[in-house]
């Protein structure tokens, strides 16, 4: 065996003693560690108890075949392993080294944990950002692939965002970090990666479980034909007990324990590759039984930048004083339409005011304002409410709105129950929309909604255009939730695609929540199953295709293992199949297994 010599004389049977020691020893260690434990009957019990029994009944060449090829199935393995860990770990190690910030006027050097909100960071050409924050002075252009996977650099000036994790490419930058690292993007992702791993799919869930039975039935079956048959005169025990050891090396689970967690590793190591985050091997499970697709509009179908496009003022109103009420209380919103507005209508927000008030979902925005000058009696000015929202929201202030026609947003705006008029907002469909629903539907999911607060005229509109199912608009936050079930009562079949703002309580319904630009949403990563890190309806299309790849790979090796498994016990029983022809069924197998698992890396 191997050029060992002749197992006779003491030379022979050191050789060979050697030889088993040095393969065994981590499996026979492993074993003896949970011999006195309730999870005993694992794999190492079963390569440790057949290899020890061969040995005593003679079959020396192949006990130590048995543990030699078992550990280079484990070397297999690790190697698969490892291929899957470095996608993982490309992300894990975005985390900045260093941060400088300015302190007691001057700059030192601090580690990123450090770091405090109100900060204010000086990073460098070619350095990475190491913090979330605004920036205050510089130009330059950023590269996010790190984080996002995408190629294209993104151009950052004062007042605008910058990430940490990402890297500053050509200009000097002066960012005032807007939180700590812990609340950062960057550390948000590397945790949502770290925890992905240790959610198990269901299809692992009932792998362990299966295993958890199967092998101490195995053993009490091994048993059975080790002792039944030589009792009934049947043949010799040594006969019948090499026949035990047979089964008990080729219904070692291996196959299915190693690669079917490994198969959905490498799953989730393409996806972040991708530049998609996945919380576990669980929504590869759920997107396989997607059967309708819900999208948001605003920022997801759409590009989410909006441009004042007309301001109609009322009969008795000028266009300043509608774009100065509509300011004032839009000053109080970050929703991209209430951006716009307040950019385009900037000058016209008054000198020494105070604004009180807030965003009311779905509706608008409720605003109180006062300012310090006084009327000629020497008594100050009394404070003015503001209204700014969707018809609706007018109606319930006993506001007369005029009904506007078009397919843009539009944003009307009351000032001390006097209506004022309103703005229209134009909002343009995504580049990659429609190619992105007709990848969708190439994924085999024809029924996809799109879910909207806007009014149903701009809704129909990006609908219409795209060649969407259905639609429904003019939805607060909760009657999204509504209309999905009505749409498809089977919400564990469904996934929606919001930009996790305002869509939390249909992503958390949805069978799956994917969340677009997961980058500065924190409700995004908290409530989402998958966070799509740039702005790209394209992705979920690669996130499907990735999903049906890694499901598919799982189950070829369930049906490769257990059906070669059983034709080999079978044999193994019967006579015809020896120890040689085990370690093929057993080793040979989980290696085959493990080497398809990994194709998950790549796809």
């Amino acid at each position: 065996f191997l050029g060992l010599p002749s197992q006779s004389g003491p030379g022979g049977y050191g050789l060979y003693a050697l030889a088993y020691a040095a393969a065994s020893y981590p499996v026979l260690r492993s074993a003896w560690k949970t011999m006195f434990t309730k999870n005993f009957l694992n794999e190492f019990f079963l390569m440790s108890f057949a290899s020890l029994a061969a040995i005593a009944i003679g079959k020396v060449p192949e006990a130590i075949s048995v543990m030699l090829f078992y550990r280079v199935g484990e070397l297999f393995q690790e190697m698969a392993a490892s291929k899957s860990r470095r996608s993982i770990k490309s992300l894990l190690e975005q985390k900045p080294n260093a941060a400088r910030v300015m302190r007691g006027g001057g700059v030192s050097e601090i580690s990123p944990d450090e770091v405090r909100k109100g900060d204010v960071v000086i990073v460098r050409p070619g350095e990475k950002i190491p913090i979330d924050g605004l920036v205050l002075e510089g130009a330059s252009r950023i590269d996010t692939s790190p984080l996002t996977g995408e190629s294209l650099p993104v151009a950052v000036s004062a007042g605008g965002v910058a990430f940490g994790g990402t890297i500053n490419l050509d200009g000097l930058l002066t960012i005032e970090a807007s939180g700590s690292f812990e609340d950062s993007s960057v550390a948000r992702i590397m945790e949502m990666v770290e925890n992905a791993v240790a959610r198990k799919s269901p299809t692992e869930r009932f792998i362990t479980k299966f295993a958890r039975y199967y092998t101490p039935a195995v053993v009490a079956l091994s048993a059975m034909v080790a002792i039944v048959p030589p009792l009934l005169s049947m043949g010799g025990f040594s006969e019948w007990l090499y026949r035990a050891l047979v089964l008990l090396v080729v219904s070692c689970p291996c196959a299915l324990v190693i690669s079917i967690p490994l198969g959905y590793f490498g799953g989730i190591g393409a996806a972040s590759r991708a530049g998609v985050l996945v919380k576990g091997g669980s929504v590869f499970d759920a997107l396989e039984a997607t059967e309708e697709i819900f999208f948001d509009k605003t920022g997801t179908l759409t590009r989410g930048v909006f441009a004042v496009k007309e301001a109609v003022p009322a009969p008795g109103v000028s266009s300043d004083e509608l774009g100065a009420a509509a300011v004032i209380a839009e000053s109080l919103s970050n929703h991209p339409v209430a951006r716009s507005i307040a950019s385009a209508f900037r000058p016209l927000y008054p000198e020494g005011i105070s604004v009180t008030g807030g965003e009311i979902a779905g509706r608008g925005v409720a605003a109180e304002y006062s300012s310090s000058a006084e009327n000629g009696d020497g008594r100050t000015k009394p404070a003015i409410n503001l209204l700014a929202g969707n018809e609706a929201f007018m109606r319930e202030n006993d506001i007369d709105a005029i009904a506007a026609g078009g397919g843009d947003s539009v944003v009307h705006v009351a000032s001390g129950g006097r209506y004022m008029g309103y703005i229209e907002v134009s909002d343009a469909i995504r580049p990659d929309s429609a190619e992105a629903i007709d990848e969708i539907r190439e994924c085999g999911i024809e029924k996809i909604y799109m879910l909207s607060g806007d009014r149903p005229e701009a809704v129909s509109s990006v609908a219409r255009n795209l060649g969407l199912t259905a639609f429904r608009a003019g939805l607060l936050p909760d009657e999204k939730v509504t209309a999905m079930c009505e749409l498809a009562p089977d919400s564990k079949k469904t996934a929606f695609v919001g930009d996790g703002v305002n869509d939390g309580p249909v992503l958390a319904t949805a069978g799956i929540g994917i969340a677009m630009g997961g980058l500065g949403s924190e409700l995004a990563v908290e409530i989402s199953d998958a966070v799509i890190l740039d702005d790209s309806p394209r992705k979920v299309a690669t996130l499907l295709r990735i999903a049906k790849f890694t499901r598919r790979v799982v189950w070829q090796n369930i049906a490769a293992a257990m059906g070669i498994k059983t034709l080999f016990m079978a044999l193994g029983v019967f006579g015809i199949a020896g120890l040689w022809e085990a370690i093929f069924a057993d080793v040979g197998v989980a290696i085959l297994a493990v080497l398809n698992a990994a194709r998950t890396t790549r796809a």
